[in-house]
């Protein structure tokens, strides 16, 4: 593994030499620059895993520098250094984007603890960025019921026009999946696509998330900070969970809806924002409406474009589909090439109702692909992991024109099959937990088509 190459970057020649020759002998390769142009210029030429600056240079100072870098997306872990080292430049740095702060005279233990921890962490960060990438890659509404198919019908008629859309759907439908493919079917593809969860937000922080504040409007806001509307300017927001945004707040954003402009927090200036709006939710909004708890302009302002998602229930066909795709992605990211799911196992998949909606099948699906030593996942593998009462699909054993014995033997299968795979097969501790012989469980097996485990 090439070893990692550290930019030193301060005015002091002696400095430069000392933690130049303290990372050496670490093993670093290192590159230094005595002012922040020359900084720059070796950054616009070559890639540094990390950067150790002084805040006190020539010309433009370190936090400038770094002011820089993070305008233009430079990731690189970047470690200040100081003279004359105070907890405000230090929060400063921190603030402006720096990953740690060290006193001069540096110490070459600190120094190189400082540097190891920082580049752990962006390793880390860039580690959980591609695992979301690969896991979300290819995230789509799968399926070929029609149901979905009506579903991307009205998506793709949806996003040509710049209309507000209302998705509704039960959770873990994919209502995010919905409002990613409006923006990127519609005009403002090319432009950002901003994500607020109305009900993951205090209600105290709300309104600066959404419109933002100036420097000083409330206790800890040091610096003036753009809200998801600024941000999302000539892209799309997509609200989730709006129908759980406090009733003060809706009439706010209601305002921002209708007349294209806010007010930040602590600001009594006008700024003007084009941005569409994608709003979803699990609930009512009528019941919400009834209640008192939503407003009926907001909702109206919201439900230009209607879209509904089905529940995964109401769509069995497409579970395989999803399980395979699913399969796929998570062998991917837990690095468990060439499984596949039998088919038994699919019919269980399939014939579960899925009261958590394709984000369960999801969730399922990668807690068998990690917890499934063998290459093919079986049918009691699938059925252990399901939720009890569910194996067998809805958690009902009725069905309709059919023997009452057929259906008492169908419960009595499943229970003795369950309580064989809680034991591992063992039949003698299968037979004490259900209050039988010995005998007469074997009696019950040989009479309902239970195979007899390999070793008792």
């Amino acid at each position: 593994m090439p070893a990692a190459t550290v930019l030193v970057v301060d005015d002091e020649k002696n400095i430069l030499t000392t933690v130049s020759r303290a990372l050496a002998l670490e093993g670093y390769e290192v590159e230094v620059a005595g002012s922040a142009e020359i900084a720059l210029e070796k950054i616009a030429k070559q890639a540094f895993d990390a950067i150790l600056l002084d805040v006190q240079l020539p010309g433009a100072d370190g936090l400038e520098l770094l002011d820089a870098l993070r305008a233009r997306e430079v990731a690189t872990p970047v470690i200040m250094m100081s003279g004359h080292g105070t907890i405000e430049v230090a929060m400063e740095a921190i603030r402006r984007g720096a990953d740690d702060f060290i006193e001069k005279p540096v110490g070459s233990d600190r120094l190189v603890l400082s540097l190891g921890r920082s580049l752990r962490l962006r390793e880390l960060q860039e580690e959980n960025q591609e695992l979301r990438r690969r896991f979300g890659a290819g995230e789509k509404l799968l399926g070929k019921s029609a149901s979905i198919s009506s579903l991307r019908e009205q998506i793709a008629l949806a996003a040509r026009s710049n209309a507000a859309v209302l998705v509704l759907g039960e959770r873990g439908t994919g209502k995010e999946l919905v409002a990613a493919a409006i923006h990127a079917g519609s005009t403002r593809a090319d432009g950002p696509f901003e994500k607020l969860n109305c009900a993951a937000i205090p209600e105290g922080l709300i309104e600066s998330e959404l419109f933002g504040h100036e420097a000083g409007a409330f206790t800890g806001a040091t610096k003036r900070r753009h809200g998801k509307f600024e941000r999302a300017h000539g892209g799309t927001l997509f609200l989730d969970e709006v129908g759980d945004m406090p009733p003060q707040m809706q009439a706010k954003l209601l305002r921002v809806l209708q007349e294209g402009e806010l007010e930040r927090v602590g600001s009594g200036a006008i700024v003007e924002v084009d941005v569409r709006v994608v709003a979803a939710t699990n609930k009512s909004l009528e019941e919400e409406i009834e209640a008192g708890r939503f407003r009926a302009d907001l909702h109206d302002r919201l439900n230009v474009v209607p879209l509904r998602i089905p529940a995964l229930r109401d769509r069995a066909e497409d579970v395989p589909l999803l399980a395979e795709h699913f399969l796929a992605l998570a062998c991917d990211v837990h690095e468990r090439p060439g499984k596949t799911i039998s088919e038994g196992a699919m019919q269980l998949l399939t014939a579960y109702a899925y009261p958590g909606n394709v984000r369960e099948l999801r969730n399922l699906v990668e807690r068998l692909v990690i917890l499934t030593p063998e290459a093919t996942i079986t049918e009691s593998q699938a059925r252990a992991l399901l939720p009890i009462g569910q194996a067998g699909g809805t958690g009902e054993y009725f069905r309709p024109e059919t023997p009452l014995r057929e259906m008492l033997e169908a419960i009595e299968r499943d229970l003795i099959e369950r309580a064989l795979e809680h034991r591992g097969g063992h039949v003698t501790k299968t037979a004490a937990d259900l209050g039988l012989e010995r005998s007469h469980l074997y009696k019950k097996m040989r009479a309902l088509g239970i195979r007899k485990p390999g070793a008792d």
